[in-house]
C-alpha cells in the first residue's frame, strides 16, 4: 500500500514501565522522592546565589542558571515517567509528542553548551586569575547563558520541524515512557534520511565544540596546576567535579542524539533516559555545591536565620 493511501496516527502509545505492579511500585516511590530532592536541591542552589552577596561571582551565577535549567529539565520528562509506572499503555498526542521532545532536546543542548561555559570560566579563574574579573565581565557572564539558551532551543527548533515533517502511519507504539528522538524517529513510514542527517549534523555540532573547549580548557587548568608550588588540591577538585559531570552528560546523552537510530533495545534506551532524567539532574548540586565551603557557609547562614525566625 502507498504511504499516502496509509492512516497517519496523530495519537502515539507510550508502552510506560516494564514489571508487575509491586516493582512498580517501589521504583515509582524511589523516583518520586529522587524527583522531590533533585528539584529542592536546585531551587535551594538557585535562591542561595540570588539571595547572598558572597555568591555574586560568575562562577556562582552559571551554576544559578544551571540549577534552574535543570529544574524545567526534569519537568519535562519525569512527570511522564512517573504516571508510566501506573498506566502501561498511555497515549500522547502528535502536537505534544513534539513539544516534548522540542523542551528536552533544548534543555539538553543548552545544557552541553552552559557547561562549556563553566569550563571556560574555571579556565580563567586558574590559569589567569589576575585578568579574571576584566575577561569575565558583566556582559560576558550576561551572554554566555543567553548564548547557550539560544544555540540549544535553535538547534532544537531545526531538529524537530524535520522530525514533524515525517508521516508516521503505523505501528504506533513508543516502546518508551516519554517521547524520545530515536523511538519517534523507528516509528515513520517515510524517508527519514534526511531527519536522521540533520538530528546528526546539529547533534554533532552542539556536542563537539562544547565538549572540545571543555577538554581544552581543563587540559590548560592540569597543565596549570602541576606548576602551583601551592593549592594544587583544590584547584584539581574543581577540575575532577566538572569532569565528572560532563563525563556522566555525554555518555548518557551521546547514544540518543549523536545517532539515534544506535539505539534499538528497549531496556537500554530506557536506562540511558533514566540517567538523563533523574540520576545526572541530582548529582549536579552536590558535584558543583554542595562540596563548595562558600555554598556550605550560606546554607549554615540560611539555616541559622531560619532558626532565628522560628524561635
Amino acid at each position: 500500500m502507498d504511504v499516502e493511501n496509509q492512516i497517519r496516527f496523530t495519537r502515539f502509545i507510550l508502552v510506560g514501565f516494564p514489571g508487575n505492579w509491586g516493582v512498580r511500585a517501589t521504583v515509582f516511590l524511589m523516583f518520586l522522592m529522587a524527583c522531590i530532592l533533585t528539584v529542592a536541591e536546585n531551587v535551594i542552589i538557585f535562591l542561595l546565589v540570588q539571595q547572598n552577596l558572597p555568591l555574586h561571582k560568575p562562577v556562582y551565577f552559571f551554576l544559578a542558571n544551571l540549577s534552574f535549567l535543570e529544574t524545567w529539565y526534569i519537568s519535562v520528562t519525569v512527570p511522564k515517567l512517573l504516571f508510566s509506572f501506573w498506566c502501561v499503555n498511555s497515549s500522547i498526542s502528535f502536537t505534544h509528542c513534539m513539544i516534548q521532545l522540542y523542551f528536552f532536546i533544548a534543555l539538553m543542548c543548552t545544557e552541553c553548551v552552559l557547561l562549556a561555559a563553566v569550563a571556560y570560566d574555571r579556565y580563567v579563574a586558574i590559569c589567569h586569575p589576575l585578568h579574571y574579573p576584566t575577561i569575565m565581565s558583566h556582559g560576558l557572564c550576561f551572554l554566555l547563558p543567553l548564548g547557550s539558551c539560544t544555540n540549544g532551543f535553535g538547534i532544537s527548533l531545526a531538529k524537530i520541524y524535520f522530525i514533524s515533517c515525517l508521516s508516521f502511519c503505523g505501528p504506533n507504539v513508543i516502546n518508551h515512557f516519554f517521547c524520545g528522538t530515536s523511538p519517534v524517529l523507528n516509528l515513520s513510514c517515510t524517508d527519514m534520511s534526511t531527519a536522521e542527517l540533520v538530528d546528526f549534523v546539529l547533534a554533532l555540532v552542539i556536542f563537539l565544540f562544547p565538549l572540545s573547549l571543555t577538554v581544552l580548557s581543563c587540559g590548560c587548568i592540569l597543565a596549570t596546576i602541576l606548576r602551583m608550588p601551592t593549592g594544587k588540591q583544590k584547584a584539581f577538585s574543581t577540575c575532577a567535579s566538572h569532569l565528572v559531570v560532563v563525563t556522566i552528560f555525554c555518555s548518557a546523552t551521546i547514544f540518543m542524539y549523536v545517532w539515534p537510530r544506535a539505539v534499538h533495545a528497549f531496556t537500554m534506551n530506557q536506562v540511558i533516559s533514566i540517567v538523563c532524567a533523574t540520576v545526572t539532574p541530582a548529582l549536579h548540586p552536590f558535584i558543583y555545591c554542595l562540596r563548595n565551603r562558600e555554598v556550605r557557609e550560606a546554607l549554615k547562614k540560611l539555616a541559622y536565620c531560619q532558626a532565628i525566625r522560628s524561635g
